[in-house]
């Protein structure tokens, strides 16, 4: 099963945990800074595989992500599907 596939699997909880990690850290910036924060480190430091399980995984609602990285979602560069890394 591809990492794709199991968007919830010990991989796609481990993205969950990291990305709260990034909000955890922003939440002390200004609300505005903060979203952007959380977005720039993401786009900057996690590789497009990395970046479209995300995007499944908030695609499936129920996410368990702060809320903080739920408004970082829209400034995510969401990788084309069609390229598999």
């Amino acid at each position: 099963m591809s990492l794709e596939e199991a968007p919830h699997s010990k991989t796609g909880a481990k993205l969950v945990y990291m990305a709260n990690q990034i909000a955890t850290f922003f939440k002390t910036q200004p609300q505005a800074e903060a979203a952007q924060g959380v977005a720039t480190h993401i786009n900057k430091f996690w590789e497009p595989r990395m970046r479209r399980q995300f995007f499944e995984i908030v695609d499936q609602g129920e996410s368990g992500l702060h809320p903080l990285v739920l408004e970082a979602v829209p400034l995510i560069h969401r990788p084309d599907t069609a390229k598999k890394d």
